[in-house]
């Protein structure tokens, strides 16, 4: 009997040493839930004036499509993807997609010119993939020698790009990188055509279109727009509710949880006259049935002159709309089942 009783008592022991051990494993994945919050520090007002007050320089000439400021420009961009190892897609060299010539039209007169593209691969459906664009290009020195530096349009989007592809990249180096793809495609030739974005949706995507989960765009989000001055904390969105509503309640859902902008859709009725979902590069994945978001923050009077400055950048507000498209970006990256599109009776 007494050993009996003493042999019942080693296996009680070892049952709750068991559990305990159990209940400590349970916790330490538990530990390792990681939430967005934990990258979105490094997206910064300062290392975005940074950057954006060397992209949108008189050195860069106003990055016209095809000439030698443009081609600084996206030296810069790769260089900055090298520095963060952030890597260039299968099938890219060395991070360009060429843009032919002869893809621009007739007697245009543009060079060859380049997109720079990079990403990071996700871990579960690594085949999937939401593409983050901004275009790099602007309109080059007027008549009258004046640079356009462009720093709204779209230096800001240019930037913020780049650091969202610095938290994401930031994640995956330590093991919490997206289940999904991300990849972030700073595209050349908008202001002539958007032809940069449609060089890569028409001719050569890197990522199958029917894979492209999403393209969130950023075209003009450092300002603030003259009929917003008494109310600066916002964002126009547009296109978020023509192809997936559940692509729009996520976006608000991301919104309230984590940024809370106020989100403003004036532009998005399809009556608008501005025409504006017509008018980035997001509307050349859009036209290929894909969901699309377009970050902007309106027209104000430094539009296309050479007075549109970085100095001018409203840099913690920058902060707050990039940290926007960082979370949404997460969301989509990382959720159970890609967003669907809806169904037309």
């Amino acid at each position: 009997m007494k050993h009996l009783f003493l042999l019942s008592f080693i296996l009680l022991f070892l049952s709750c040493k068991t559990s305990t051990s159990n209940q400590a494993s349970d916790s330490s994945q538990q530990s390792v839930q990681i939430s967005p919050v934990d990258y979105e520090n490094l997206i910064t007002a300062a290392e975005l004036k940074e950057h954006l007050f060397i992209i949108a320089s008189d050195e860069m000439e106003g990055r016209m499509t095809g000439e030698p400021g443009q081609k600084n420009a996206a030296e810069y961009i790769r260089d900055f993807f090298i520095g963060n190892n952030i890597p260039s897609p299968p099938g890219v060299d060395n991070y360009f997609q060429q843009v032919p010539a002869s893809f621009f039209r007739e007697g245009s007169g543009i060079k060859v010119t380049e997109n720079v593209i990079a990403f990071v691969e996700g871990s579960e459906y690594p085949e999937e993939v939401i593409v983050i664009t901004a275009h790099y290009d602007h309109t080059g020195i007027d008549r009258n020698g004046n640079v356009n530096n462009g720093a709204d349009d779209d230096g800001s989007g240019t930037v913020a790009t780049m650091m969202v592809a610095k938290a994401f990249q930031k994640a995956k180096e330590e093991g919490n990188g997206p289940k999904r793809s991300v990849a972030f495609l700073l595209v050349t030739g908008e202001e002539v055509g958007l032809v940069g974005s449609k060089y890569y949706t028409d001719v050569d995507p890197i990522f199958k279109l029917e894979n492209t989960i999403a393209n969130l765009n950023m075209d003009m989000v450092g300002r603030i727009a003259p009929e917003k001055l008494d109310s600066p904390d916002y964002i126009y969105l547009i296109g978020t509710d023509r192809l997936s509503t559940e692509l729009h309640n996520l976006s608000e859902q991301v919104n309230k949880q984590y940024v809370n902008l106020e989100l403003d859709y004036t532009f998005n009725a399809h009556d608008d006259p501005n025409r504006f979902y017509f008018r980035s590069d997001h509307y050349n994945f859009a036209k290929h049935n894909i969901p699309v978001i377009f970050y902007f923050n309106g027209v104000h009077e430094d539009y296309h002159k050479h007075t549109d400055t970085p100095d001018k950048v409203e840099y913690n507000l920058l902060e707050k709309r990039t940290r926007l498209v960082y979370h949404t970006a997460w969301e989509l990256a990382n959720r159970k089942d890609r967003i669907a599109l809806d169904v037309n009776e």
